[in-house]
């Protein structure tokens, strides 16, 4: 091959893969991490039926091209959570899907304890430039309504003070259901964590959105 056609094909060459680039950063999966307690990490459910792998499978039905990794601690409070934070959420993450605190209202735990632990939770994901889906928990009826007064309103002030999407109520549609939970009458089953998929979906799928605007 002469020095000129050495030449032109490389020149070929290389255009045609700046030309592919876009396309392959356009194609990398968004990966999220599920963080939170047993509802997140499938209390006495088979892998593919806990809460990431259910909505990872029914975002990849709808066409995103996401992976989610399980990050839920049976039993997990916010006081575990803020100590673990760091390392279970690698660098490379793009959102956080962020549910901790039903544990910290069975316990009776402080509410503004509790806050103050998401909050450092959610200040430390803003400063990796993570992006973070917030899910609110309501306390059980049982620890009376000065406690909940106290706790239900702390997800909210946290989604308003750091501009975050917030699902209300993790377990919309499955508490009191028949049919939903496990033989506990706390945890959902797979229909009940489906039941959660199928409630939680659309603004998953809006916060995927905000995470492409962003650059991610």
């Amino acid at each position: 091959m002469s020095f000129k056609a050495s030449a032109l094909h490389f020149i070929v060459m290389s255009a045609l893969l700046l030309i592919g680039l876009p396309a392959v950063a356009e194609d990398r999966s968004i990966q999220l991490i599920g963080f939170g307690d047993s509802l997140m990490a499938g209390y006495q459910l088979a892998p593919s039926e806990s809460y990431t792998a259910q909505l990872e499978a029914a975002l990849r039905a709808k066409g995103h091209n996401v992976a989610i990794t399980n990050a839920g601690v049976s039993g997990d409070t916010t006081s575990g959570g803020l100590s673990r934070i760091d390392w279970s959420v690698p660098d490379g993450t793009d959102g956080v899907i962020l549910e901790l605190g039903a544990n910290d209202a069975l316990r009776g735990i402080s509410p503004e304890q509790s806050e103050r632990n998401l909050d450092l939770m959610l200040a430390r994901l803003k400063e990796r430039g993570i992006a973070v889906f917030l899910i609110g928990i309501l306390a059980p009826p049982n620890m009376g309504g000065d406690y909940a007064q106290r706790f239900n309103p702390i997800y909210q002030r946290l989604a308003d003070k750091y501009g975050v999407p917030l699902y209300p109520f993790f377990l919309d549609g499955v508490t009191t259901v028949e049919g939903m939970q496990l033989e506990d009458g706390m945890h959902p089953n797979a229909k009940g964590v489906a039941v959660m998929v199928e409630k939680t979906i659309q603004p998953v799928e809006s916060f995927l959105g905000e995470i492409k605007d962003n650059g991610k």
